[in-house]
């Protein structure tokens, strides 16, 4: 309950921020598109230009299906996410926007799409209780064992109990057992320990700064991986690195 109450004040945390990027973002766009007036010399001043994934995820969050239809046709990927790697379908999702999800999942939109958090569209939805999103992403084939960096799958960040029954109908449905939950559970710490030995087989700096500035051994200690930090820690790998 702890590490729900947790993972839940984390995304709210990212949503608000997100959400006052867009107001900015929104302010920026109302001043960019007042007319123009010619500079000295008769020149017309530059228009400042933002990029696709800006324009894409700002009218996503104004629920402006014609603006967001229009860049798709222009050729906009609907995967296009801001550096947090919330795309589109992860903020309509948030927003129970059910119209655009339908939109973007037409247009291509990878249902399991994860951002730097690793959730997944699916996540959001469910930790919001958006049951009518809950069965649209499980229909066009949502990822339910996804589990995100807190080791959490959608199912464990659901309370309302109409998407949780939704939820884990689908995961009976498709066979997921106990067994098939652990193994995933498991699989983000195999993975890394495969990488270790990897990089270890290869000579390389085990302190090497990854994403964010964070180190293999921060990366282990936060994601609660013991195996990987012992055996880190059997390579001497530095408990003083700041990340």
């Amino acid at each position: 309950q702890e590490r729900l109450k947790h993972a839940q004040k984390r995304r709210a945390q990212q949503v608000k921020a997100w959400a006052q990027a867009e107001k900015e973002a929104q302010g920026k766009k109302g001043h960019r598109e007042r007319p123009r007036k010619e500079a000295a010399g008769g020149r017309r001043q530059k228009r400042v230009l933002f990029p696709a994934s800006v324009t894409l995820l700002e009218a996503a969050a104004r629920n402006d299906l014609e603006e967001v239809r229009q860049l798709l046709e222009s050729g906009v990927s609907p995967d296009l996410a801001n550096e947090d790697g919330l795309t589109a379908l992860h903020q309509s999702c948030i927003d129970d926007f059910q119209e655009m999800v339908q939109q973007l999942l037409e247009a291509g939109a990878k249902v399991n799409a994860r951002d730097s958090e690793s959730w997944t569209p699916l996540h959001a939805a469910a930790t919001c209780g958006h049951l009518q999103l809950v069965e649209l992403l499980i229909a066009r084939g949502a990822d339910l064992l996804a589990v995100n960096t807190d080791g959490n799958m959608p199912y464990d960040l659901c309370e309302d109990e109409r998407t949780l029954d939704c939820l884990e109908t689908a995961m009976a449905n498709r066979g997921i057992t106990q067994d098939s939950i652990e193994g995933a559970r498991a699989l983000p710490e195999l993975c890394m320990l495969e990488d270790i030995r990897c990089l270890l087989q290869a000579g390389a700096d085990i302190d090497d700064p990854q994403d964010h500035g964070a180190t293999l051994l921060h990366i282990a200690a936060a994601n609660g991986f013991g195996e990987a930090a012992v055996l880190l820690l059997e390579h001497r790998a530095s408990l003083s690195a700041k990340d």
